[in-house]
């Protein structure tokens, strides 16, 4: 039987299809234009595009991105460009004809059944109202931003009793400013992360040898994302670090995997297929933020480093505060101060961007990213079918030790459906203090108590201690401060920040007495131990300030306090000087430069886990004038973005999208305990998260016992641990 078809709604179908195959033409010649995707990676019926969309090139921290010659993106149509309408336009336009002039065939003339089929057809060229055309290239874009590739191919290990690992190291690429700039910005990070998973079995393994070695990173991604094949996160577990300014861990080096092993990750993978660690914006391998990487990005901001200021700051001890420095800096240099000015505001700017806020909206796209898209080309969909697109997919499961656990209550506060199991270590963020300055009171006098326990088990190290800050002061005096092999200065006041090791695990005391006993050159021949610091307590203190390979942590450390329109002001060393000049009663032991002399009984008090203004005089890599001033502007910022919404976190949990439990740590030297109470008690904002309270562990609980806090965490939110009783 022969169907004669109308010479209009043939042509109309010629002209439809020609376009199809143009357009994929175009992707096709792409720098993969001998690839045979459909027999090498498998790509479903989803209109897959990344392979033509993605560059293997990665963003810089100035933020520039290769963008990829296919024809369709360099002038994607507009919004209300009539191409978005064209195949609604055809299809009513063939049903239109059929209406006013039907074809007499006989056996189809005139039946319900045409009609219907019609009906059909046009539903299954729009899904939620959006044409199918204009989601194919919407996807394509978004593959294409996103940049998503896997740098080298996976690295198998041993993890022993018959568990063998594989580590895939991912890269994507997001906006500098989700909120402002959008997801279309040109202005773009990128964001690395780790992915943990167990091999189960030879053609697994197999795979990760050969034939994914051979790809480059775009299609590896592909490739990885076609074989696991997700379209739920539930399997997946993310990890959020602490910090701000640190990377996560590295796995079998910094986390170990192994089968019944004694950390976290060992237990995760028990429970999830893939454990992934992802390096916050800023960090590790995420365009880095560094001294040098800043330099690159606003080189205006470092043009006036090496000018003259005056000699009012001898002895380390600033006779002019940062306002004078800034007022003689524009008289002195008005030409170079205007474009100071203004690369100062667009590096302020930029920081800002670096908070929990964006760090939680890079973990969505890195969720997303790993899934497989929702089907676009479903003939069976129709309008009353659901849209898989708008069905929740959240992750499985969170962890956030410390500033992690801060980073996940803007999860609950920000995303509709954050990770289903939320747990927090040490991360209880005090966001109903009045203030950071409260904050830091709260936590200086946590901080004397943990040093009078320390003194308490080395008794002979007060005097010691008195001894190092005495000379140190003196080398200051003098105009002679003690060099560090990193070119810093090692004041009394940056020694006294070694206390930030107080804080640790069960060795802490020790690592700490042992440093401190190694601070004099000993004498050859059995005399008196000479007035001279070693070399390599010199090297260990250097090393054990990271200040200056991550000033990331410098630079917004407070700022992760500053949940709204709120300045911080430098609120520890504001806190610090109320202590020291407020010259009542006990309060003048926090002044190391009284309790130093040998006539005062009371011990030298080291610092805690706090910042100063005075630090871009002590550390190389946070000093000039540039990265002085940058630190200031943060600091006097009072225009910051909310963090956390009580009532977003109380309705996740109410109605259980996701279910929580945190380990608060009595003790605790960095995190107030009182403040995380308020939080988690009734009417709190986390008042239905399940908290396990123990003065068992300090901060480090996690490194030190992961597997037992981890398991009984996971236990109190999936209901299995009744804790508390």
């Amino acid at each position: 039987m022969i169907i004669f078809i109308k010479r209009p709604v043939f042509s109309v179908a010629c002209m439809f299809l020609l376009r199809t195959c143009k357009s994929f033409h175009s992707i096709r010649k792409t720098k993969y234009g001998s690839l045979n995707i459909g027999s090498t990676l498998s790509t479903s019926s989803s209109f897959s595009l990344t392979a033509a969309a993605t560059s293997d090139s990665n963003n810089d921290i100035n933020g520039k991105v290769t963008e990829g010659k296919t024809g369709w993106n360099h002038k994607p149509p507009s919004e209300s460009s009539p191409f978005w309408k064209e195949e609604e336009t055809l299809t009513e336009s063939r049903q239109e004809k059929t209406t006013t002039k039907k074809l007499r065939t006989g056996w189809l003339h005139n039946t319900e059944a045409v009609n219907k089929n019609k009906t059909t057809k046009k539903s299954a060229t729009t899904i939620g109202g959006v044409s199918k055309a204009q989601l194919r290239l919407q996807q394509a874009m978004k593959e294409q931003r996103d940049n998503h590739r896997i740098i080298s191919p996976g690295a198998l290990h041993a993890c022993g009793e018959d568990r063998q690992i594989v580590v895939t190291e991912h890269r994507l690429s997001v906006p500098v400013d989700h909120v402002n700039e959008g997801k279309e910005s040109k202005n773009r990070i990128d964001v690395a992360f780790t992915i943990v998973e167990e091999i189960k079995d030879e053609a697994s393994r197999r795979w990760f040898e050969s034939t994914f070695a051979i790809m480059t990173p775009s299609q590896r991604a592909i490739a990885y994302v076609k074989r696991c094949a997700m379209t739920s996160a539930e399997d997946m577990f993310i990890y959020l670090q602490g910090g701000p300014g640190f990377g996560a861990p590295t796995p079998v080096v910094g986390l170990d995997f192994a089968a019944k092993g004694s950390s976290w990750g060992s237990a995760a993978l028990d429970r999830y297929q893939r454990v992934v660690l992802m390096d916050q914006r800023g960090t590790g391998s995420s365009t880095p933020i560094t001294k040098q990487s800043l330099e690159q990005r606003f080189p205006d901001l470092f043009m006036l480093d090496d000018v003259d200021i005056g000699s009012d700051q001898a002895d380390g001890n600033a006779k002019k505060d940062q306002a004078d420095i800034m007022d003689h800096i524009q008289k002195s240099y008005p030409q170079e101060f205007g474009k100071f000015s203004k690369s100062r505001d667009d590096a302020t700017k930029f920081m800002s961007q670096f908070r929990a806020d964006n760090i939680v909206r890079d973990a969505e796209i890195v969720r997303e990213v790993l899934m497989l898209p929702p089907s676009i080309d479903d003939d069976d969909k129709n309008s009353n079918d659901v849209d898989t697109a708008s069905l929740p997919r959240p992750w499985g499961g969170s962890l956030g030790q410390s500033f992690g656990g801060f980073c996940t209550m803007t999860y609950l506060s920000m995303i509709k459906y954050p990770p289903k199991v939320s747990l927090l270590t040490g991360g209880i963020a005090p966001m109903l203090a009045n203030s950071a300055v409260d904050v830091y009171t709260s936590l200086w006098n946590k901080i004397r108590e943990r040093n009078l326990r320390y003194y308490d088990m080395y008794p002979g190290d007060i005097s010691l201690v008195k001894k190092i800050v005495r000379k140190l002061l003196e080398a200051e005096k003098d105009g002679t401060p003690i060099r560090l092999p990193s070119g810093g200065k090692l004041t009394a006041r940056r020694f006294l920040q070694l206390g930030m090791m107080l804080g640790g695990g069960p060795s802490s005391f020790a690592s700490i007495h042992k440093l401190l006993s190694s601070a004099f050159l000993q004498s050859t021949t059995g005399g008196e131990v000479h007035e001279e610091f070693t070399r390599g307590f010199l090297k260990t203190v250097d090393n054990e300030q990271s200040f200056d390979e991550s000033p990331l942590y410098f630079l917004l450390h407070e700022s992760i306090y500053a949940d709204g329109n709120r300045a911080t002001k430098w609120s520890a060393n504001t806190a610090y000087e109320t202590k020291v000049y407020s010259r009542s009663g006990e309060e003048t032991e926090y002044d190391y430069k009284l309790t130093s002399q040998e006539d005062n009984n009371q011990p030298v008090l080291f610092f805690g886990e706090m910042i100063f203004p005075w630090m871009t005089e002590d550390y190389k890599e946070l000093g000039g004038i540039g990265l002085t001033e940058l630190s200031h502007a943060l600091a006097k910022k009072d225009d910051w973005g909310p963090l956390y919404d009580a009532d977003h976190m109380r309705a996740v949990l109410d109605d259980g999208r996701t279910r929580s439990a945190a380990a608060i740590y009595y003790d605790d030297l960095y995190v107030d305990f009182d403040n995380c109470m308020k939080v988690t008690s009734r009417n709190g904002p986390l008042e239905k998260c399940k908290v396990y309270i123990t003065n068992e562990y300090q901060h480090s609980g996690l490194r030190d016992d992961g597997a037992a806090i981890f398991s009984k965490l996971h236990g109190m939110a999936t209901g299995s641990i009744r804790t508390p009783s």
